[in-house]
């Protein structure tokens, strides 16, 4: 096992690739449903300014950083997931990293949406279909999979 201060370190890393690799792929999807890029970072502001956050199309700190703050920061926190079950066993080979990141991936999805209260899902679906937003925690488990390698040449044991 590894220590906390260790496990942070690749959490941060692989929770702020996940995050960027996930946003980037919203943003392209928004753009292939006809939607402006920003309006999927824009809806997971809807905690706070509610459902209209989802229509706002330009970049701005009200919706853009609130959402993206808060995108960053889930992104991060099932990192750590990723990177806990990533610790259980020193095997790092490829397909243990893309397994365990799409299992987490996939839990964050039934929790997002299925158990935890509307408002605190990421939102992405006011702007984007379903097959987008699927497509968003697809781009999560990209991220988290790659993150997963880049912590570790980073952060040693």
């Amino acid at each position: 096992m590894i220590n906390a201060g260790t496990m942070l370190g690749r959490a941060l890393i692989t929770g702020s690739i996940a995050s960027a690799v996930s946003a980037a792929v919203l943003a392209l999807l928004a753009k292939a449903e006809g939607k402006d890029a920003v309006q999927p970072i824009n809806a997971t502001s809807h905690w706070l300014h509610g459902e209209k956050a989802g229509k706002v199309t330009a970049i701005d700190v009200e919706h853009t950083a609130t959402g993206y703050a808060t995108h960053h920061a889930a992104t991060v926190f099932w990192a750590a997931l990723f990177e806990t079950l990533q610790s259980a066993t020193p095997d790092a080979r490829p397909g243990k990293v893309i397994r365990n990141a799409a299992l987490v991936s996939t839990i964050a999805a039934v929790v997002d949406y299925g158990i935890v209260p509307k408002r605190l899902t990421p939102g992405w679906e006011g702007p984007l279909p379903i097959r987008s937003v699927a497509g968003g925690f697809v781009g999560m488990a990209c991220g988290l999979a790659i993150g997963g390698f880049v912590s570790r040449h980073v952060i040693a044991r």
